[in-house]
């Protein structure tokens, strides 16, 4: 496993408080979280423990009411569409928000198409427009590459005010292959998007990235939106990411949930075994082993009132689906695990 720095217990009270309350002063609702305790996650050769699904029920209800449902599109790549058509199919399967790509919209601009004309037809199209999902390299060590992921990061958060886009992923991107133990730096690093994100009106949000080096673990990354000590810092998780990166499902207890305006929602099967799996093994919600039982009771305790964003690169589904068809069939079976 790989090590990591104890960088929370440097947190002053002052600071915990600046940072808009990411952590609660205790488990939801009274969950308890014995480390490394519980059963294992559906086989043998699944090595993250949890706790034990009677535990959490018992402290904190399922989930019974349908949350908002949004589709990333990054579940639709495969075909290769336009941004427009995939904002007129996340709309026809029924979601209720979007997730879109900067690589469709960087195209999308890049042929001349009017900004103001995409904002009116993702209006018109009764989406709320939820985040985008960027690639800069904000948080790595190399000074000169860092400037210029600061100034891709600024001109894509441009194009998302003109949009209406409130918030933009902030993944560890150039930051994968080696973990950066720096983590006040890295705190640092995310406050200075923080701050130019207040300057274009869109909140960088930190996305955990479970086949990174860094942001893999979920301590490492409350701990860095904790230090940048900025009190529009706020976290994206995802079900695959948490699980690849080895996290207890019940350790999202410790957060608040008004600090993760989206989760990404998806399922992964219990073969490959976690340390081979990749994100092209994702499948829909319900079809794998993710032990929604103990998630989502968990999500709800800490007051998780955010969206629900279907992600998944999963090729054979695009072999054998529409793309309608995907994002209908996504939408009923995320729908399923809350029924």
């Amino acid at each position: 496993m790989i090590p990591h720095t104890n960088t929370t217990s440097q947190l002053t009270r002052r600071e915990m408080i600046q940072t808009g309350g990411l952590v609660t002063g205790g488990l939801a609702a009274g969950l308890a979280l014995s480390p490394l305790a519980g059963t294992q996650v559906a086989t043998a050769q699944t090595t993250t423990t949890q706790t034990t699904t009677a535990q959490v029920t018992a402290a904190a209800p399922m989930v019974r009411k349908m949350p908002r449902m949004a589709l990333n599109t990054g579940t639709l790549l495969g075909y290769n569409l336009t941004i427009e058509e995939e904002i007129a199919v996340t709309a026809r399967a029924g979601y209720d928000g979007i997730e879109i790509w900067i690589m469709r919209l960087q195209k999308y601009i890049d042929e001349g198409k009017s900004l103001a004309d995409l904002k009116k037809l993702i209006d018109d199209s009764g989406l709320t427009l939820e985040n985008a999902i960027g690639f800069a390299s904000w948080i790595v060590d190399d000074d000169a590459a860092r400037t210029r992921g600061l100034e891709q990061m600024k001109r894509e958060m441009g194009w998302l005010a003109h949009i209406g886009c409130p918030r933009i992923a902030a993944p560890a991107s150039g930051a994968t292959g080696k973990r950066i133990d720096d983590l006040e730096a890295c705190g640092q690093r995310y406050r200075a998007i923080l701050e130019l994100g207040d300057q274009e009106g869109v909140t960088p949000i930190l996305e955990q990235w479970g086949g990174s080096a860094t942001l893999q673990k979920l301590p490492d990354v409350a701990a860095i939106a904790m230090l940048a000590a900025h009190p529009k810092a706020a976290l994206l998780l995802d079900a695959y990411h948490h699980y690849k990166g080895g996290n207890d499902y019940v350790s999202i207890g410790l957060l608040n949930g008004r600090a993760m305006p989206v989760f990404h929602i998806n399922d992964y099967p219990a073969d490959p075994p976690r340390v081979t799996i990749a994100d092209k093994d994702r499948v829909f919600p319900g079809d794998g082993v993710c032990p929604f039982d103990v998630l989502l009771p968990v999500l709800d305790a800490i007051g998780f009132d955010g969206v629900f964003s279907l992600e998944l690169f999963n090729q054979e589904y695009v072999r054998n689906f529409t793309p309608l068809e995907l994002a209908k069939t996504g939408l009923e079976k995320t729908r399923g695990i809350f029924a």
